[in-house]
Formats: structure tokens, C-alpha cells, sequence
């Protein structure tokens, strides 16, 4: 191919990426943002949060696609929070790390909250206001024609119309903070330590125990040293029934430690602990949850519950509106409401979000009202409405990169690939002479290519540019001089055998050319290794090392070919001092004389 050809094919393929760098995926972006890589958390500062998978209840870890399956969920959730440009990736087998470079990263651990939700009678408490003595306010109707009372620790008076829950305000989001230390054991090695550490007289005696029992306090004394975790291996009763099972221990059990809907529970709510039945409706009998506005301007979350969540619903309501169902589950006295009627618990994971009184039978339709901000109404809504993830999670690790650190990490990154590219600069000048401009325009090229490169695949797949990644391409100038020196050595080994200058050039690039495709394809063979099997950052330097590569194979092909073709061709290659071939076509000049 003629050397014009090549260079009209460079050209054009940079034309080409620079239209797409413009006009591609820029909708609503200024001239000086098209041209901005995306840079990751470690260069401009934000927000990683890594999430572990804790075993699920047969013992397993969770597989591939369940872990895929939570990521999709886990975006979903970020997304609905207004966090955009978020990185959500599963790491290794079992760990998603969430990361939001710049300023406005706003990521909370409760992102991997499992949010099962399960809707539970209950069956009894400790400690904790009386029903009966809450005053009780008056209720009004919502636009969707339920009844809404204001949220008080019990429930409210009848309404007009059938009404749903009434809620507690609900968690807020709280910084990022170092998680308690948790064990890789299972429940049931849980449970054996935590019998061990009891002890048998006083294990028998919390089995022996129908209702909490104060005055055993010395007999169970044992129980107050468990940990939150051996605590919730226990089964409901014991944890109900022994006053050494405080709220502060349930409230620090694992995540995902109640889901189980066929099994009793106890769960706490401002300082007291419920027994709650099984779940006889679930967070996937609920259709959809929003965030809305009632006509008293509160924030309320709408519940719509599906054909067959709705049909559970009403025969959950009726059961706690009528106290009716076998003896077992039979709200005693203490337990009923201001009314006479039984409370139904909203549990959210491990905490009850609202233990309501139910006013009547209820339909497809509810709320959850509270005192909710609009963030928190937001976040329980998205919560329920993008479903429970089917693994849980426990936080890992919190790192937050303040902007400034972020920028200095930038200036040092950019300042080392300078010094690097002018090392090789300095090197091929003093070494090559003129043949180090054709090396100088060729690194000026890939430089070119890969921050084209970089910004379009910023936009299309998401790749962001981190301190790593600088490293890799700091790395990519090496293979870049070395096929320069094979180039370069090649022809002048050729001059050195008696062929002419320009004879020379197409035959050192015949020979050179099997050398440096080899060596390029092996840097890209390891490249995508490294890629596939790493995780976090060392991704990025594999890709950035790995298309830097392949740019350079590009450049070498389009434009050092060819320019060297056209550069034999004039007087300054034959001249010793000029060309930068010195000494051996003054020993060809000698050997001519």
C-alpha cells in the first residue's frame, strides 16, 4: 500500500473518532464537557462501598447470577436516589463495590439492605406504651379513600374508610461508617456456641420460660454475654422471653435475620420487643410502592398490592381486626390496640418500620404514613418497589476521597506520564537524532488515539480513567520505544549487510514488522489475562495498558511505516549527522571509498 494511502486512512480514522468524541452521547453537554474523560474516585475524589455476600440460609454462598441479579437491584435502588454515574460491579465471588466519583457522591450502607418485607400479627410485647392510654387523633380521608392517621407509638382510631398502617418514621441515611465485626460461622454453629456459653441450667431454664419473666434475672444471667450475632440464633421464644436479650442486641443481629416467613420472629420498636407470627403477606404481594403526598401534605409511600397480595392482605387485616385464627395466634388482652383489635407489623429486614392497629378489613389499596422527609419516603418506596435482594449483604469496607486528595492524585498521575513521555522524547532525539521526530509525531498520535479513546468509552461503556489506569499507560510508552529500537536497529543492521539507505527501509520493515506485531500481541494476550482475571483497579491498568497497545500497533502501521518510506526518500536520511544512523552509513560510505 502506497505511504499516501496509510496516511489518508489514519487521517480518516481520526476524523472519525472525533466526530463520535463530539456529536455522540453529548446531548445536553457543553463543547469543553464532550472532551472530559471520565475520571474515577481516586483522581477527582467520591465514594466506594464495598458490600460482602454473607451465606444464605441453607449454608451455600450465593451463585453468580444470584450476585447479578442483586447488582441489578442495587442499581436500581442508586438510580432511584438520584446517585447517577454510579459503578456498581461484582467483585470476586462474593463481594459488589459501589463507587461514585465527584463531589455529589452521596452513597449509605442501607443501599444493601436486603428490604425484605414481610407484614406480620402481633402476638405479644414487653415493655412499651400502653395502647390504650396513646391519645388518639383524628383521622381523615386520603385521596385514595383510605384513612390516614398521624403517626403516634400506637395506632389510630377507626376511620371512615378502611386505612393502612401508620408508620414511625422511618431510618434515615446515615454516613457511611465502619460495620461491626461479623463471624463467617453459620446459625447453627451460632446457636451451639451460644448454648456453650450459657450454659445447660441456664439454657433450661430460658426453654422452661412461657412469658418474659423479670424476676429470673440471676438464673438467666449468662444470656447478657452473648454477642448481637449469637443472639440471633436463638429461637424467637427464648429471644422474646429472657430479659437479658435487650433490644440493643436484636437491633445488631446480621441482616437477613428474620426473612424467613414461615418462622416466628421478634423484632424491636422504641425499646420493646414484639413476637411477631409468621408472614402471611410478603414484600412481593405488593405491586408497587411510590412516594406521594396525602391532603394534609404529609409524605405518605402508597401501597398497591397485587391479585394475589390483595386476597392475603384482606384475610391478614380481617384476622387482626376480628382477633380471630386458632389460639395460638390470639392476641391476649395486653396486646390489642386502643380499639380492641390487633396490631400488624410492617417489619423492613430486621426492624419494624410500623406496628399498627388494624381499623377494619383492608383492599388492594394502602399507605404507609409518617413523618417521612422526602428523602426517606423516596428511599422506603424504591426499597419495596424494585424488590428484596436474594442475597445479604454486610459492609465491607467505606472509603471517601475528598476532591482535593483527588486532584492531587490527578496532577501527580499526569505529571509522572509526563516525565516518562519526556524521558523517551529526550532518549530518542539524543540517540536517533532525526529519526527521533518520527518517534516524537508517533507518540503525539497514540497520545491523540487513546485520549480519544478514552473519552468515547467513558460515554459508551462506562470506562473510567483511574490512577491505575495512568500506570498502564505509563507502562504502553515502553512498548512504544520498543518497537522503535526494533524498527530503527532492524534498518540499521540492513545498511550494515550493504544494502543502501532506501533500500534498506522497506526491508528492515519486513523483518522488524513479524518482531513487533509479536511482541504488541503479547502484551494484549497478557493485557486481557490481567482484565479477566482481576478485580477492582487492576482492571483499569489492564485495559488502559491493553488499548494503549493496540493504538500503538495502529500508529505503527498508518503512520511510522509510511512516513519512514517517505523520510528515505529525502537527503537529510543520508546524511550520518542528520538521520541519526551515524556510524554505519559512515562505515557504508567508508566501504564505498
Amino acid at each position: 500500500m502506497r505511504p499516501g494511502r496509510q496516511l489518508a486512512i489514519l487521517a480518516g480514522l481520526f476524523v472519525v473518532l472525533y466526530l463520535l468524541v463530539m456529536f455522540v452521547g453529548t446531548s445536553g453537554m457543553s463543547w469543553s464537557e464532550r472532551f472530559e474523560p471520565r475520571l474515577g474516585l481516586d483522581l477527582v475524589g467520591g465514594q466506594r462501598l464495598t458490600l460482602e455476600a454473607q451465606p444464605l440460609p441453607n449454608g451455600n454462598m450465593p451463585t453468580q447470577k444470584e450476585m447479578e441479579q442483586a447488582r441489578g437491584i442495587i442499581q436500581q435502588r442508586v438510580d432511584a436516589r438520584g446517585v447517577s454515574e454510579a459503578e456498581i460491579i461484582v467483585e470476586g465471588e462474593k463481594n459488589i463495590v459501589i463507587s461514585r466519583a465527584g463531589s455529589g457522591a452521596n452513597l449509605t450502607s442501607d443501599i444493601g439492605n436486603a428490604a425484605q418485607l414481610r407484614f406480620r400479627k402481633v402476638l405479644n410485647r414487653t415493655d412499651g406504651a400502653d395502647p390504650s392510654a396513646t391519645p388518639t387523633p383524628s383521622a381523615t380521608p386520603t385521596p385514595s379513600g383510605s384513612a390516614a392517621p398521624k403517626p403516634t407509638p400506637a395506632p389510630s382510631a377507626p376511620a371512615a374508610k378502611p386505612s393502612a398502617p401508620a408508620a414511625v418514621p422511618a431510618p434515615t441515611a446515615t454516613p457511611i461508617a465502619t460495620p461491626p465485626q461479623r463471624t463467617k460461622k453459620n446459625n447453627a454453629e451460632l446457636l451451639a456456641d451460644a448454648k456453650k456459653k450459657v450454659g445447660p441450667q441456664a439454657w433450661a431454664a430460658a426453654e422452661a420460660l412461657k412469658a418474659p419473666d423479670a424476676g429470673k434475672t440471676a438464673a438467666l444471667k449468662p444470656f447478657a454475654q452473648l454477642t448481637a450475632e449469637e443472639v440471633g440464633a436463638l429461637p424467637p421464644a427464648i429471644q422474646f422471653n429472657v430479659p437479658q436479650v435487650t433490644c440493643e442486641k436484636l437491633d445488631n443481629r446480621r441482616q437477613g435475620s428474620i426473612v424467613d416467613e414461615k418462622a416466628r420472629a421478634v423484632a424491636c420498636q422504641e425499646g420493646s420487643k414484639y413476637l411477631l407470627d409468621i408472614a402471611k403477606v410478603i414484600g412481593t404481594d405488593v405491586e408497587t410502592a411510590s412516594p406521594q403526598v396525602d391532603q394534609n401534605g404529609e409524605r405518605v409511600v402508597s401501597l398497591q398490592f397485587s391479585s394475589d397480595g390483595a386476597g392475603k392482605w384482606t384475610n391478614l387485616t380481617r384476622e387482626a381486626f376480628n382477633n380471630s385464627g386458632p389460639a395460638e395466634t390470639k392476641c391476649p388482652q395486653q396486646v390489642l390496640g386502643s380499639n380492641q383489635h390487633c396490631l400488624v407489623a410492617v417489619v423492613l429486614d430486621n426492624e419494624i418500620i410500623s406496628a399498627p392497629e388494624i381499623q377494619g378489613v383492608l383492599g388492594e389499596q394502602s399507605q404507609i404514613t409518617g413523618n417521612f422527609s422526602p428523602k426517606e419516603a423516596e428511599q422506603l418506596s424504591s426499597q419495596i418497589r424494585y424488590g428484596a435482594l436474594p442475597v445479604t449483604f454486610e459492609q465491607l469496607d467505606a472509603q471517601t476521597v475528598s476532591a482535593t486528595l483527588g486532584t492531587e492524585h490527578l496532577k501527580a498521575g499526569l505529571l509522572a506520564a509526563g516525565i516518562g513521555l519526556l524521558l523517551v522524547i529526550i532518549y530518542s532525539f539524543f540517540y536517533y537524532r532525526l529519526l527521533g521526530t518520527v518517534i516524537f509525531l508517533s507518540l503525539v498520535l497514540s497520545a491523540l488515539l487513546v485520549f480519544g479513546a478514552l473519552v468515547f468509552l467513558g460515554r459508551q461503556i462506562g470506562f473510567t480513567l483511574t490512577l491505575a489506569g495512568i500506570a498502564g499507560f505509563i507502562v504502553s510508552l515502553g512498548v512504544a520505544a520498543d518497537s522503535f529500537v526494533i524498527y530503527f536497529e532492524r534498518l540499521k543492521d540492513e545498511i550494515r549487510d550493504g544494502r543502501s539507505p532506501r533500500s534498506a527501509v522497506p526491508r528492515a520493515w519486513a523483518r522488524a514488522r513479524r518482531t513487533i506485531i509479536s511482541a504488541n500481541a503479547i502484551t494484549i494476550m497478557a493485557s486481557v489475562i490481567l482484565y479477566l482475571v482481576s478485580v477492582g483497579t487492576v482492571k483499569g491498568f489492564a485495559f488502559a495498558l491493553g488499548l494503549a497497545t493496540v493504538l500503538d500497533l495502529v500508529v505503527v502501521f498508518l503512520f511510522r511505516h509510511p512516513i519512514m518510506t517517505m523520510f528515505a526518500r529525502t537527503k537529510a536520511f543520508l546524511s550520518p549527522r542528520v538521520s541519526g544512523l551515524g556510524r554505519v552509513l559512515q562505515r557504508d560510505d567508508a566501504k564505498e571509498a
